[in-house]
Formats: C-alpha cells, sequence, structure tokens
C-alpha cells in the first residue's frame, strides 16, 4: 500500500494528493508557500488514481501512470490494474491558496503584554503640572500633546503640551530622581483661546497650533515667535498635519468641515501682530459630506461633519476621517482646485480617490454609524495599517493603502468615548504599542498591543489600563521608552517600563501606592 503522510519516512518535501511521487506544483522559493486547509490524504480507489498491483515476489506489471495521456493509452482489460477517471485536475492544489495576502498563513507575533503591564509613573518626579496663566485658576486642563520627532528615535525628551488658556508648555520629561528639581521649561501663548492639536512640524524647528478661535500659528520654538498666523477656517481648527518630506507644506481640518492646504512661502501677507496673515492655498469643502450634494454647509443642517484627523500618505496624499462616520477617505493633493479658480467653479466638488469600503463602527451592533475621533498610522512592524479610534469605542483597523477596515479591532470594559470628540490616539516609535485616551472620569488610559493587527487570522488582545490622574484622559504620546497622558485636572504623567518596581508594587500595594503609579490589569 502506498504510505500515509504520517507513516512517511521524513523528507523535507511534500507528498502530491494522488500518488508518492514529489508534489511538482509546489511554488518555488521566492513565492510563499500555500496555505493547505487538510493534510492531503492517501489515494483512495475512488481518488481518481491509476494504481497497479504487486506482489511480493514480483515487481509491478506497468509503470505508473501519472498524465491522463498516458492513462488514454492504457487497456481497460487488463485484470492487474484499474483506471478510474481523475475527478480534478493534477493542479489542483491552487485551490487552496488563498487571494487574500490577510488570509494566508504567518508566524504569530510574540505577545508583549507582560511590558506593558510593568509601565510605572512616579508620583513626583513624572508628574508635572500646568500652571493657570492668571490667577482665576490654579492648574488649568491640557488638551493636546506631542513630542518632538527627535524625542522619537532616542533623542532629548521635549513634550510640547497645549491647554485650554492658549498656551504651549515645552517640557523635558527626562527621567530624574525623586529630589531633582524639573528642568527649566518654555512657555508659549500663541492664542487666547483653546489649543486642541498641536504638531510638530518634520525638522523640529517649527510648531503649529490649532485654535478655537478658527485659526492656526506657525511657532518658531527656538525664538518663540509667532511667524505665521493661518486663516482661513470659519470653525474650530481641530487638527493639523505636515508633509514628511516639505517644511513649508501642511494641511488642517476644522468642525467646519474644510480641508485647507497650506504653504508658507506664498499667500497674502498682511502684516499682523502674532506675524503675517497667511490664507490656503487650496481648499477641500465639505470632505466628509456626502458626494452628491453641493460643497458647503446644507441649509437644514443641524451641524457640520467635522474633519477630525488627517495623516499623509507619502507628500501626494491626504488621509481624513470624519464626526459622522466611520469611513475613511484619501485625496490627492496633485489635482486640487486652487482656492480662488474654485470660486468661479462653484457646485464643483473635490472627489477623493479612495473610500473605504465599509463602515467598522456599525459592525458591532452599533444602530447606526459613528464618528473617528483620531487616526494613528502605524510604522515599522505595523507599517502598513491605519488605527482609528472610534466613538464607539473601539479602535478599528484599516489599510493605508486601500482604506479597508480589517476584521481585527481593539476594545475594554474601561474605555469610554462618551460622545467626546477630544481624545487622542498615538502609536509607539516602534510600531508595536497603541496608547489611546479614555472618556471616563476615573483618570485613565489604554495601552494595546497591535503587532499582531495586520496578521491572517489575528486575535486582539486583551488591553492594559493605566490609572494614575482624575478626570477625562484626552491627550497622549510616545517618545523612546516613555508615554505621557494629559488628563482634566491640570496634570501631564510620564510613564516608563520597569519591571523591578512594578513587581515591588504588587507585592506591596498599600505602601507603593505614596511614590508610584501603575496598571491595573
Amino acid at each position: 500500500m502506498l504510505p500515509s503522510p504520517s507513516s512517511s519516512p521524513v523528507h523535507p518535501q511534500i507528498l502530491h494528493n494522488r500518488t508518492n511521487v514529489v508534489d511538482e506544483c509546489i511554488p518555488p522559493p521566492h513565492i510563499p508557500r500555500p496555505f493547505f486547509t487538510q493534510l492531503p490524504t492517501p489515494p483512495t480507489k475512488h481518488a481518481g488514481v491509476k494504481r497497479v498491483a504487486t506482489s511480493q515476489n514480483r515487481s509491478p506489471i506497468k509503470r505508473l501512470k501519472l498524465s491522463a495521456e498516458d492513462e488514454s493509452e492504457s487497456s481497460d482489460d487488463d485484470e492487474d490494474e484499474f483506471v478510474v477517471e481523475p475527478k480534478t485536475p493534477r493542479h489542483s492544489i491552487h485551490r487552496f491558496w488563498p487571494q487574500d495576502p490577510y488570509q494566508r498563513a504567518a508566524p504569530a507575533a510574540v505577545s508583549t503584554r507582560s511590558i506593558l503591564q510593568s509601565f510605572v509613573s512616579s508620583n513626583k518626579s513624572d508628574t508635572f503640572k500646568c500652571q493657570s496663566i492668571d490667577l482665576s485658576s490654579f492648574l488649568t486642563p491640557p488638551y493636546a500633546c506631542a513630542y518632538s520627532h527627535h524625542s522619537k528615535s532616542g533623542g532629548e525628551s521635549l513634550l510640547a503640551v497645549a491647554t485650554e488658556q492658549g498656551s504651549v508648555h515645552l517640557i523635558d520629561t527626562k527621567k530624574r530622581r525623586d529630589w531633582d528639581l524639573e528642568p527649566p521649561r518654555t512657555t508659549l501663548q500663541p492664542h487666547t483661546n483653546a489649543i486642541f492639536h498641536v504638531a510638530w512640524a518634520p525638522t523640529d524647528e517649527l510648531l503649529a497650533t490649532c485654535s478655537g478661535d478658527h485659526s492656526s500659528k506657525i511657532v518658531n520654538v527656538s525664538s518663540k515667535e509667532v511667524l505665521y498666523s493661518l486663516r482661513g477656517h470659519t470653525g474650530t481648527v481641530k487638527c493639523a498635519a505636515w508633509n514628511p518630506q516639505h517644511q513649508d507644506l501642511l494641511s488642517t481640518g476644522g468642525r467646519d468641515g474644510t480641508i485647507c492646504i497650506w504653504d508658507l512661502r506664498v499667500g497674502e501677507n498682511r502684516g499682523h501682530n502674532s506675524g503675517p496673515i497667511l490664507e490656503p492655498v487650496m481648499m477641500i469643502q465639505g470632505a466628509h459630506e456626502s458626494l452628491n450634494t453641493k460643497p458647503g454647509r446644507p441649509k437644514n443642517a443641524i451641524k457640520a461633519k467635522s474633519v477630525t484627523n488627517l495623516v499623509y500618505n507619502g507628500s501626494d496624499s491626504l488621509t481624513s476621517s470624519g464626526s459622522f462616520d466611520g469611513i475613511l477617505r484619501t485625496w490627492d493633493l496633485r489635482f486640487l482646485t486652487d482656492k480662488k479658480k474654485s470660486k468661479r467653479t462653484k457646485g464643483k466638488k473635490t472627489t477623493p480617490i479612495c473610500i473605504s469600503s465599509t463602515d467598522p463602527t456599525t459592525d458591532h451592533g452599533a444602530r447606526r454609524p459613528r464618528g473617528i475621533l483620531s487616526l494613528a498610522p502605524g510604522t515599522i512592524s505595523t507599517s502598513g495599517l491605519l488605527f482609528a479610534l472610534g466613538a464607539d469605542s473601539r479602535i478599528h483597523t484599516f489599510s493605508a493603502s486601500t482604506l479597508t477596515p480589517l476584521p481585527v479591532s481593539y476594545a475594554h470594559q474601561s474605555l469610554k468615548v462618551n460622545s467626546s470628540f477630544y481624545l487622542n490616539m498615538a502609536i509607539s516609535p516602534c510600531g508595536r504599542w497603541l496608547a489611546s485616551g479614555n472618556g471616563g472620569r476615573d483618570g485613565s488610559c489604554l495601552l494595546f498591543d497591535v503587532a499582531s493587527a495586520g496578521r491572517p487570522f489575528a486575535r486582539a488582545e486583551d488591553g492594559i489600563e493605566l490609572k494614575g490622574q482624575i478626570g477625562e484622559v484626552g491627550a497622549v504620546d510616545w517618545a523612546e521608552n516613555m508615554l505621557a497622558t494629559c488628563s482634566d485636572d491640570g496634570t501631564v504623567r510620564v510613564w516608563r517600563p520597569d519591571i523591578e518596581t512594578y513587581k515591588t508594587c504588587v507585592e506591596s500595594p498599600e505602601q507603593g501606592k505614596w511614590d508610584w503609579s501603575w496598571s491595573l490589569s
């Protein structure tokens, strides 16, 4: 009898599913091997195999027939062999090769949940207070934070924190001992209204702020000067994104549903005490409105469909999210209409080059679509992915190139959005860990290991909850080996992985709570 796969000698080659010969259909080394739904079974009487009768003392009467041509020439009267017409072609092995790359087999990523659990924060040296600029209150809530690009690559730990009073604190969050004084910080005052987003330029020389006064400011970090005032929105500016390859190009999105494209080298230069006023060079009006309506806010609309976040895909395309649903859109910046020309072509609307095929916010029992609060592009281990924090209190995963929602999403019983569109999300420099703000009043943030998000048949791991503040934790950001969280209690905390300290706190929680804060799960 023919040997089965389990009883055959150890051999690096896979046997064909019809005969005990080496499979010639296995793809060459440069092509990934197919994923088999089941092991090949030994040939049977009805498996479409021509088998030769043998005995112990004599060799096969005829050679084994492997092709359809050879089988057609054999004699049907031969009693020592039988022929059964094959049901499937010889290359049917390719039926088990999935066409979707996300369905192919791949090794599972090693979990780093134990490392996320070890994140701790000192109640003395890792806590920073946002002082009020006047005497009306002691502390002011921080609404946004961002580490410089140099900090994310292991350089100086410089964190920009934007507050409700329109100020920006530049804080050095390097590790220090409890009795060491806080390093001197720089405080800027580009606005007199709340700042909801802050972004560093690619060279870390400039800082862009987004405010409730309908404007954005470009600040020189070294000279502390406001170089430009960007005015083009008719509502609160919610987000800003710098072009990764051009220091003078950036985009902003606002509650008016408009995306403005800015070039710091051109525009109307009108003098102002806070720097020259620039107007956008291009605009996308009604970016997340229905494609069948005219641009601008409909007269019967209750509220505009805000642009909540922007992410550059290279230097020529821009991905945006909105407050109305979980559909993402990508825009080709090379084919946008000039702002002045758009006035003469009123009614002609800019169309995105790519739109999400489905809305993932409706996949988990929601009765209606929910908006997206924050976007975080993957990097290194998660390159090619895009993570989106939805108003359904889940973190969804998209393919960055096609905007296709992937099966994996992340949730936690403590993750609450509470209809707040001021929560932020950030991914670590290694691309493996994701931190999310939390709308609950318990002062916690959530950490997730997302390294397996793009792998086939991946399963979302449980998140880790960090609690050390009071009120809503709205803003988070990563640097090398540290995480910053901003809370409504007017404080900024820095968290670092420290396994020894974490073990000590878990073993003696009553004693450790006076000096440290650590994870709850």
